[in-house]
């Protein structure tokens, strides 16, 4: 089905800087980064290294950037890199990450370093925005010279310290709002016509189409299904537009697209999509889906890897 014509904009005609500045003009916080996020993270410190590895600058407040790190790094383990929030509306992602580093990250420190972003992009979060204030989508500007200051501050963390990574796992929601108002607005924002996708009642991932990993990504999914249910796929045998490659694993092309699992030159990667608007799940059940698909990822690793 297509959508109603944006509220912003002239169709068929990509936005300039008035329609960007109209846009932004009619975000506002819903909630806070400070309160949600960060108290969490100041909890961690008694029990993992936290470090601020930059800061984003926005409308009249800085969002300091934080990642969370497992203690007694040791370069003869395998890094693991475990990122949420780079879209900022997906709240589980973010959550789930942290309800990782409470509840898991220390006994998986036993074979691994692990690395956690809980919230790329904290603005978003605020907001409830797939997009940062500039209207760029940081999951499409994982890019050399990004334009996206999200991304441009961990991609130099991880160049600065030179850090290889064996998996890397990132957290992300499909939304009934994909549909009714961030879909339009890309389609709005680049002078096009959308066609909206069903959204998926369930949990999928999406692997890598330049380096494909099935097992890896069938020991997340079975992990996952003991906490929610799997997306089935729709009339068309396709998830959001792409065909399925396995139950609930769809493929995108990571570093073409200029999204969050390219970041990495990691073998193992893989992004996760919960459905938190599903009436069989609630948001602790999305949470707890996230981590499932974090430890599943690892699980598999220690077996096979």
């Amino acid at each position: 089905m297509t959508d109603q014509q944006y509220p912003i904009g002239t169709p068929g005609k990509p936005w300039g800087a008035e329609e960007k500045q109209q846009w932004l003009a009619a975000q506002e916080a819903k909630r806070s980064y400070f309160e949600d996020v960060v108290s969490q993270i100041n909890t961690l410190h008694d029990r993992f290294d936290v470090e601020q590895y930059g800061a984003l600058d926005y409308s009249n407040n800085t969002f300091p950037l934080f990642l969370v790190k497992t203690r007694q790094w040791d370069s003869t383990k395998p890094n693991i890199l475990v990122t949420g929030g780079v879209h900022g509306y997906e709240t589980s992602g973010v959550h789930g990450a942290l309800a990782f580093v409470k509840q898991q990250a220390e006994h998986y420190s036993q074979w691994f370093n692990i690395l956690v972003a809980p919230c790329i992009s904290p603005w978003g979060y605020e907001t409830i925005n797939r997009w940062n204030p500039f209207a760029i989508d940081p999951n499409r500007s994982f890019k050399q010279d990004s334009p996206a200051g999200e991304c441009a501050a961990i991609m130099d963390y991880l160049a600065r310290h030179n850090l290889e990574f064996l998996m890397h796992i990132d957290l992300h929601e499909t939304t009934d709002t994909d549909n009714s108002e961030f879909r339009p607005a890309l389609a709005a924002r680049d002078g096009t016509v959308n066609t909206n996708w069903n959204i998926p009642d369930g949990f999928y991932t999406v692997g890598n189409s330049e380096q494909p990993t099935p097992d890896f990504q069938k020991a997340i999914i079975d992990s996952v299904r003991k906490v929610t249910h799997i997306a089935p796929a729709d009339e068309n045998g396709k998830l959001i537009g792409a065909p399925i490659e396995q139950e609930g694993v769809i493929h995108y092309a990571g570093k073409q697209l200029g999204l969050c699992m390219g970041l990495t030159d990691a073998p193992y990667v893989s992004t996760t999509e919960v459905y938190p608007d599903s009436d069989n799940a609630s948001p602790a059940e999305c949470i707890d889906a996230q981590v499932a698909a974090v430890t599943g990822a690892i699980d598999y690793l220690r077996k096979h890897k």
